[in-house]
C-alpha cells in the first residue's frame, strides 16, 4: 500500500473519511454574473506551458478550454514549430515560442495563473520548463507530464492544483494503480498530504481535496465513460486554470472545474459515448458557464 514518510499507510486506513457529493447544479452558483462594465483585464490571464514536439494538440486544447470557460486572456508557451498551426486554428490564443529562459520570464510577468503539463513531455525540454515554472510564485495547475516530472522530483507546494489520473497518482505515490483504485479516498488524502495544495484524483467519481481539510472530500457525480479518450485531461486543466484566473480560490476552481467539465461531457455524450472527443466539450462548456 502507498505511503510516504509523513503518512503511514495504516494511519490512513484507520481514518474515518467524510465525503460530500457535488455536481454542476449544486456548485454553479459560485460563478457570479458579470458586470456590464466588464473588460478582459478583470478575468485574468492564463499561461499554458507545454506542447513538446508532436503534442501541439494538447496545449491547444488546454488553451481553448481556458478561453471557453471565461478567462480574459490566454497565452501559450510551446515549441516554435507549433505556433502557426495553433494560431490558424484558434487565433484568440497568443502562442509564443519557448527557447530561452527569458522567453518564459516575459510570459510569467503577465500571467495570473500557469497551467503546465499538457503535451509537456518528460524529456529535457519539458523538465526545463517545469523546473522554471515551479520557481514562480504564481498559482499552478499541473497535469499530464508535469505530474510525471513531479514524481521524479517531488516537492510540496500550497498554491497548486494537481490533477492526476490513477496511473499518474501511482507514479506520484510510488505504488501500483491497483493500490490507488483500491481506496480512492485514501489515495487522495495521501497525495494531498505529500504534495500539498489541491488534489483532483480523476476517474469515475473524481475526488477533490484541498489543503487543511484531510478528512472531507468532494466527489463529483457528473461524467460518463465516454470521457475515456485522449485530451480530456488537457481540457480540464484549462477549465480549472480559467476559474483561478477569474478569481476563484484553488479549491473552488477545482470543484467547479471538475463539475463543468464532467457535465459538458454528459451533454456531448448525448450523441453517444463512443467516439466522444475532448474538443466536443468546448461548446457545452461555454453554455454551462453562462447559466
Amino acid at each position: 500500500m502507498f505511503d510516504d514518510e509523513n503518512t503511514p499507510s495504516n494511519t490512513l486506513q484507520q481514518q474515518t473519511i467524510v465525503t460530500r457529493k457535488i455536481n454542476y447544479n449544486s456548485i454553479i452558483a459560485s460563478l457570479l454574473p458579470r458586470e456590464k462594465s466588464s473588460h478582459k483585464g478583470w478575468y485574468g490571464h492564463v499561461l499554458c506551458v507545454g506542447g513538446d514536439t508532436g503534442y501541439a494538440g494538447a496545449i491547444r486544447l488546454a488553451g481553448e478550454a481556458a478561453a471557453r470557460a471565461g478567462a480574459g486572456l490566454i497565452s501559450l508557451g510551446t515549441r516554435e514549430a507549433h505556433i502557426a498551426a495553433i494560431v490558424q486554428a484558434r487565433p484568440e490564443l497568443m502562442a509564443h515560442a519557448l527557447q530561452q529562459s527569458d522567453d518564459l520570464d516575459k510570459l510569467l510577468e503577465r500571467a495570473t495563473v500557469v497551467a503546465i503539463g499538457p503535451g509537456l513531455g518528460a524529456r529535457e525540454w519539458g523538465e526545463r520548463w517545469f523546473s522554471l515554472v515551479c520557481k514562480s510564485p504564481l498559482p499552478l495547475v499541473v497535469d499530464a507530464d508535469g505530474l510525471n516530472i513531479l514524481a521524479k522530483q517531488p516537492c510540496y507546494r500550497d498554491n497548486w492544483v494537481l490533477t492526476p489520473h490513477p496511473g499518474e497518482a501511482a507514479r506520484l505515490m510510488l505504488c501500483s494503480i491497483a493500490d490507488i483504485e483500491q481506496n480512492r479516498f485514501t489515495a487522495t488524502i495521501a497525495l494531498q498530504k505529500k504534495y500539498g495544495g489541491v488534489v483532483v484524483l480523476k476517474g469515475a467519481g473524481s475526488c477533490i481535496l484541498g489543503r487543511g481539510n484531510h478528512r472531507t472530500l468532494a466527489v463529483c457525480t457528473d461524467g460518463n465513460p465516454g470521457m475515456a479518450s485522449g485530451g480530456m485531461g488537457d481540457v480540464l486543466t484549462g477549465v480549472i486554470a480559467s476559474f483561478i484566473a477569474q478569481g476563484l480560490d484553488l479549491l473552488g476552481a477545482a470543484e467547479l472545474g471538475v463539475c463543468v467539465h464532467s457535465r459538458a461531457a454528459d451533454i456531448a455524450a448525448q450523441q453517444g459515448e463512443r467516439g466522444l472527443l475532448a474538443s466536443d466539450l468546448m461548446t457545452p462548456i461555454r453554455s454551462l458557464v453562462n447559466p
